[in-house]
């Protein structure tokens, strides 16, 4: 029975001995293998595991293999339903329209209503409004507050509105999208929304896949399809997908597809992106599936005219759309810290209007007392009295919390959110693109951000390869031409195949170029035209270069300008035009670049007959190849140095001449490590490196990967702000660690951890061992995190909702055993061991041990790793999928408690966008998706600067001041009614008129209140950007928190004191103020202090003056006297004296002078105090001296050393290496599958025994595991020199995999079946022999592999280091010792 094992494995029972028997003959097992091939007809790069004696039960997995789907049957899919919310069963299968708004027709007022009135102030007015509503208690009709809460609703509801709009038109536009499907036996132009699973689909050159599609066939040789999926992993480099070769025959007409009836079972929907297991049944035959037959919804189809594919996941169920995460509620610090004052007022207010019912209880029962014959009047009880009252005092003081500051508060973020659409200072002309906040509810927010996560391809870097400079031959060669004025004036005239486009030229290289006398400067360009995997087509008389990585690109067009023109392969040869003349190069082996190797060569025989090495790579491995190092040795690292100060993206050039009998020893070798069967890739590892030694250098490139304009001094100004960036991206290591030192990020003098560093860390952080507090100290120096994606997938088990069953299948045979360790890893663990004993003793026990032991251990290992990461300074994860980056800012927002912000430009960075408390999108190259779902849009990165340091902590301070000066006008205005209520038996009377109440939060006090939220501003922007160490106080809540509301609450208070008990207390006979006149004169009084009180107060707190604040206090005091005058006017009073019974109040009050002077004295008091307070804190705070950090001796002397060492190697020069293409053209090239020219040949010459028996080639998938990661090349650092012995060159050392009842075996069916027909053929690597296993096999090379530079899965007594590994074989490769060892 044929089990899919993994991706691109297949397990097959042995029918022999059991296990333990006899070991079946090679020749027997091939015999049978040729048998049983029929049972899965795969790929010839195809992976089978052949299992001796019992079969293992069927893993776990298998169970979520239940999504079925059969081609041309919409009714069968129709049929199907699956349980939905209570008894409501929907479709299984969905359909090709997709929903990413919050609301619809129906939905959208109860869900709007239920989301607004999470906020607690809604509920609290709702409160009051209905306890307004009952006549026995209220003091103020119900539509005075029922009014402005609509309103106030209106506008949240609105702005809500509007941006859901705008969603509903992004899905339509996307639904709405026009492709081919197939009905009946012809392909007819439908709507995106009307594509069903199992439906046949027609794709053309440049168009977007519409759903997941399993790819059929297509017009490319042997089915190939190229894609780019920039929106989906940010990558602009194209990638192949491959049909099987049985629908590629088959399926070659749209009649031939409308019978196609094959059916297909694979996993259910799930989000892993690079992930698919499956198998397609057809004609009684199956065929396994995996990622490389899948085209993800979002890729754009590339330089294939015409493909085809079948539907497999539709909608929301693609693996885009299970990436896309739902939309969130984002609500503020402020706003939720608003909440919860909401309730600790309101149960102050209860208290307060019980400990004022209770003296009203004292008091009416004293009253009835004393006037026995009121009694009639009240027949209600005492009791029923008080409950009563107790309502009315607490609908009396609901003012506390005003409906003004909230109405207020809108309009503040309105504003604020235009003042960042109007910045022209964030204006992008090239693109007519301004800044635009489409949220306008998070700006304070935009002053609290400390984490930042960005993706990095179109957010940091332009998707732009340049080639910057070169040395050839220890001269370096910069452009001339950096301003563009030469390029106008097409310097490359000479040269009909010159790429217009190249902005490299250099006038000197070009004429010893043309003067063909310099051998090293024809063999550089000669090898950059050869030595790579890159595909060339003519298009209108024009070459068009295909690439597997824009690195490629660059280097080719390079040699294509100055003379050097790759004009066509084959599959074993490749033509060039050199200078005008044509040569064929026969291609004897092409070895290709990956991940480990890091370096590529090809074997040419030239035209005159002789053999030539040409290898390019790394140069930390290059460099140690070479046959000599000379001075011009010494130069070519000097500049290799100076190439990576600037952040450029070297690769080293060297080549040498082979003789024929060298050749003719080594082509055996060749021959026979391409048909092993076992460790085949190790085999060919060993194989090329014995090639590849005694190098000649040429020299070195250096390509500029364009980082936006300002991205570097963005950073490091966010940076001195307190802000960690994080970069989030799905490109590999070495080109996002680049990127990292490119934009700052990284600095030379970091430690940077990679995941097996991590792993060991976190698998020790709760030890309470020496070592373990020791790091703790240690990690508060200069340290960066760079993790991939699968070590992420084992860390995030909390957050994720779907089953791990498939993702651990898919890994668990790579677990490798203890790698051995080289020498120079056991000498600097032996330095850190020694930094630990030196500081452990002096450390204390961290007591976080102990808080969390009650936490589950995937909980405590997520915390453990973001209080790691939190202490370093920089972040870099590779190799995430869209939701993996969400899962890591939901993880660090789940710990850490912060405010993130999520930046990016690509449909990949969608759910990271949504999940961050902000998200900005900007507007790139990869389509509007992020802007669509962004908070803020921007043009360019370096926008965040000001968006965050100026309008952010802009934002932030003016809301903060506004809710402080709100709360304080609010208490010192209205505590006078709670101390009026001791003087008026506790009645619940109002103190002010009406009018004054119901005017004083809507005109009175509004403008200088609403100047400060909108205008007020500390400092200038240029200074907030010289001075990011200001936004340190968003931050850190230090505007408005607990403190400053209490601070503002007791001000109010001793305001409201003053104001209305010195009145009382200058006044000689207070029983003058019992008769109704004298009640209305004070009133006025206290109202007038009341208001005069906080204008001053306005006045003090305002810093930024200009003549509109000055309108807004001339205008509010204005329009009292207004007002006054028309509410206490006598023709008012005749109308209704009810409603305007104040008559003359306040000119009563003003005529008298004594009056006047209370007033004053009032003010004063008020005022004085407090000013006097603020101006000695300013003096004391300027006094006092600032406490600067000294470094404690421990530290200073013990620890920095210990730092120091801990980076690998003293790094004399930082290796840039980063070279973004990975391993799979070269074989598609060698084998002719790639070619459209030698197809047909190849196969008709295949002595295979039968078409329909040769199964498809399958790309390969290169898989790193955190179970046994390679290291970073861009972190080798150069060795010291009496290390020189140690080993040179990384190759993984053996895995074993042994269970109780199974021996296994891993066949290539391509290896049984492909015959030696060139030298050059080599074989298809798949992952696992990646891995380079060194079991002892009877199948491999008797030569020993290079030893890698791994540490080891476990070292006693350190948390990450390992054992110091054994002798080195002497079957090992001898190689010429220098001092530069390889990483």
């Amino acid at each position: 029975m044929a089990v899919p094992a993994r991706p691109g494995h297949t397990t097959l029972t042995w029918p022999g001995p059991a296990a333990g028997g006899p070991f079946p003959s090679l020749k027997a097992l091939t015999r049978w293998h040729q048998a049983n091939s029929s049972h899965n007809i795969g790929d010839p790069g195809r992976r089978w595991r052949l299992t001796l004696g019992s079969p293992a039960p069927p893993s776990p997995a298998l169970a979520a293999f239940t999504w079925e789907v059969k081609a041309n049957n919409r009714a069968y899919h129709k049929q199907f339903r699956k349980k939905g919310f209570l008894c409501w069963r929907q479709k299984k299968y969905k359909s090709n329209a997709i929903h990413t708004a919050k609301y619809n027709f129906f939905t959208f007022l109860p869900m709007n209503l239920f989301e607004q009135f999470h906020r607690i102030s809604n509920l609290y007015f709702l409160l009051i409004i209905i306890l307004q509503g009952i006549p026995e208690i209220s003091t103020l009709p119900w539509f005075t507050l029922f009014a402005p809460l609509v309103c106030l609703l209106l506008i949240r509801a609105t702005r809500d509105l509007v941006d859901d709009i705008g969603r509903h038109r992004s899905d339509n536009i996307i639904n709405n999208r026009p492709c081919q499907i197939l009905k009946g036996k012809s392909f007819l132009w439908k709507k995106w929304k009307n594509l069903c699973v199992g439906d046949v689909v027609c794709l053309s050159k440049d168009s977007i896949v519409p759903a997941d599609l399993l790819l059929l066939a297509s017009t490319e040789p042997s089915s190939l399809c190229y894609v780019e999926t920039a929106d989906i992993d940010g990558e602009t480099n194209l990638k192949f997908r491959q049909a099987l070769m049985v629908t590629h025959r088959e399926l070659t007409s749209p009649k031939k597809m409308a019978s196609f009836q094959g059916t297909v079972t694979c996993e259910e929907p799930n989000s892993r992106m690079h992930h698919f297991v499956g198998s397609l049944e057809w004609n009684n035959r199956k065929y396994s599936l995996d990622i490389g037959n899948l085209l993800l919804r979002g890729c754009k189809i590339r330089n294939t005219d015409t493909c085809y594919g079948l539907v497999i996941y539709a909608g929301l169920d693609t693996k885009i759309m299970k990436n896309c995460g739902k939309i969130h509620m984002k609500r503020t610090k402020l706003d939720l810290l608003m909440n919860k004052l909401v309730i600790w007022i309101f149960i102050s207010l209860v208290i307060v209007s019980l400990l004022l019912t209770l003296g009203f209880a004292f008091m009416v029962k004293e009253f009835k007392g004393k006037h026995h014959y009121v009694l009639a009047l009240h027949a209600r009880t005492e009791a029923v009295e008080s409950f009563f009252i107790f309502w009315g005092f607490l609908i009396l003081l609901s003012v506390m919390v005003p409906m003004a500051m909230f109405i207020i508060a809108e309009f503040i973020y309105l504003g604020n959110s235009f003042f960042i659409n109007w910045d022209l200072n964030m204006y992008y002309e090239p693109l007519d693109m301004p800044a635009k906040a489409r949220s306008t509810s998070l700006n304070d927010q935009l002053g609290q951000v400390q984490y930042i996560f960005s993706d990095k391809t179109g957010t940091l870097t332009q998707n732009i390869m340049t080639f910057k400079k070169c040395c050839v031959n220890g001269c370096i060669y910069d452009s001339d031409d950096e301003h563009g004025i030469l390029r106008k004036r097409n310097p490359y005239a000479w040269n009909p195949f010159a790429d217009g486009k190249l902005q490299f030229y250099n006038k000197e290289l070009e004429h010893i170029v043309q003067g063909q006398q310099d051998t090293v400067v024809q063999e550089f360009w000669r090898l950059l035209a050869i030595c790579h995997t890159v595909m060339v087509h003519e298009d209108d008389n024009q070459l068009l270069y295909q690439a597997a990585s824009p690195d490629e690109e660059a280097l080719v067009t390079a040699a294509r300008n100055f003379g050097y023109v790759f004009r066509s392969r084959t599959q074993d040869t490749i033509t060039l035009v050199e200078l005008g003349e044509e040569r064929v190069y026969q291609v004897l082996a092409m070895m290709d670049f990956n991940s480990v190797r890091k370096r590529m060569s090809v074997l040419v025989r030239n035209p005159e007959g002789s053999i030539c090495l040409y290898t390019k790579g790394a140069d930390t491995v290059i460099l140690e190849r070479l046959h000599k190092k000379g001075a011009m040795e010494t130069t070519t690292e000097e500049a290799l140095a100076a190439f990576a100060e600037q952040t450029l993206r070297t690769l080293c050039l060297a080549y040498k001449k082979v003789a024929e009998e060298a050749y003719k020893q080594w082509e055996p070798e060749h021959q026979e490590a391409t048909l092993l069967l076992q460790n085949r890739a190790q085999a060919l590892h060993q194989v090329y490196n014995k090639m590849e030694q005694n190098l000649q250098l040429l020299g070195a490139t250096a390509i500029e990967d364009k980082l936006q304009d300002g991205v570097p001094e963005t950073i490091e100004c966010l940076k001195k702000g307190n802000i960690k960036m994080w970069v989030l991206t799905g490109d590999k290591p070495e080109t996002a660690v680049n990127i990292g030192f490119a934009c700052k990020l990284l600095s030379e003098n970091m430690l940077i951890l990679e995941d097996k560093d991590i792993k060991r860390l976190l698998e020790n952080y709760w030890n309470e061992s020496e070592q373990q507090r020791a790091f703790k100290m240690m990690t508060h120096h200069n340290i960066a995190l760079v993790i991939n994606g699968e070590f992420l997938d084992q860390l995030l088990l909390s957050l994720r909702k779907e089953p791990r069953a498939l993702v651990q299948n898919a890994v668990v045979d790579e677990a490798p055993e203890e790698p051995v360790m080289s020498r120079m890893d056991f000498l600097q663990a032996r330095r850190i061991s020694q930094m630990w004993r030196n500081i452990g003793s002096s450390l204390t026990q961290s007591p976080s041990a102990t808080s969390k032991i009650h936490e589950s251990p995937e909980v405590r290992r997520e915390r453990a790793f973001v209080d790691l990461a939190s202490k370093c300074q920089a972040v870099i994860c590779c190799r995430v999928t869209p939701k993996q980056k969400a899962l890591v800012v939901a993880l660090v927002k789940k710990y850490q408690q912060v405010v993130t912000l999520a930046i990016g430009d690509g449909a990949n960075d969608v759910n990271m966008i949504k999940t961050a408390d902000i998200g900005v999108g900007l507007t790139g190259q990869e389509g509007m998706q992020a802007v669509q779902n962004s908070d803020y849009v921007l043009a360019q990165f370096c926008y965040l600067q000001r968006l965050l340091l100026v309008h952010g902590r802009w934002s932030y301070m003016r809301v903060c001041k506004f809710l402080r000066y709100f709360f304080y006008k609010t208490v010192a205005s209205m505590m006078a009614q709670i101390w009026f209520s001791m003087f008026n038996g506790f009645t619940a009377q109002p103190l002010y008129e009406g009018w004054f109440l119901a005017l004083f939060n809507l005109l009175y006090s509004t403008l200088p209140v609403l100047y400060i939220g909108l205008f007020e501003q500390d400092v200038t922007a240029e200074k907030s950007l010289k001075m990011p160490e200001l936004y340190v106080a968003g931050q850190k809540d230090e505007l408005f928190n607990y403190s400053i509301f209490l601070q503002a609450i007791v001000h109010g208070m001793l305001t409201s004191l003053i104001n209305f008990f010195l009145p009382v207390l200058v006044s000689s006979d207070f029983s003058k103020f019992g008769s109704s006149n004298d009640y209305q004169s004070f009133g006025v009084l206290v109202a007038i202090s009341g208001l005069l009180s906080i204008t001053l107060e306005v006045i003090l707190v305002i810093k930024y003056w200009t003549l509109l604040c000055v309108g807004c206090i001339v205008i509010s005091l204005a329009s009292y006297v207004i007002m006054t005058s028309l509410t206490q006017s006598l023709w008012l009073f005749k109308i209704s004296p009810k409603t305007f019974p104040f008559l003359f109040a306040d000119y009563n009050v003003l005529s008298h002078p004594s009056s006047l002077l209370v007033i004053i004295l009032n003010v004063a008091l008020s005022t004085l105090p407090v000013l006097a307070l603020r101006v000695i804190h300013r003096v004391v705070s300027k006094l006092r001296p600032k406490e600067e950090e000294v470094p404690s001796e421990e530290e200073e002397v013990v620890v920095e050393p210990a730092v120091r060492h801990l980076r690998r190697g003293i790094p004399a020069r930082r290796s840039s290496y980063a070279f973004s293409h990975r391993e799979g053209y070269a074989d598609l090239i060698t084998q002719g599958t790639i070619l459209r020219k030698s197809m047909e040949d190849s196969i008709s010459k295949s002595p295979n025994p039968s078409e329909e028996d040769l199964p498809p080639q399958q790309p390969p998938q290169h898989k790193e595991s955190i179970f046994n990661p390679r290291k970073i090349s861009i972190l080798a650092k150069m060795k010291l020199q009496h290390h020189a012995k140690a080993s040179q060159e990384e190759v993984h050392t053996s895995t074993s995999f042994q269970t109780e009842k199974q021996a296994t075996l891993y066949l290539d069916p391509s290896d049984t079946l492909k015959p030696p027909s060139t030298p050059s053929a080599t074989s298809v690597s798949s992952s696992d022999d990646q891995a380079f296993h060194s079991v002892p096999s009877r199948y491999t090379l008797e030569s020993q592999p290079e030893r890698l530079d791994v540490r080891s899965a476990s070292w006693k007594g350190l948390p990450w280091k390992d054992p110091p590994s054994p002798k080195p074989s002497q079957l090992e490769v001898p190689k010429k010792q220098h001092s530069r060892t390889s990483s």
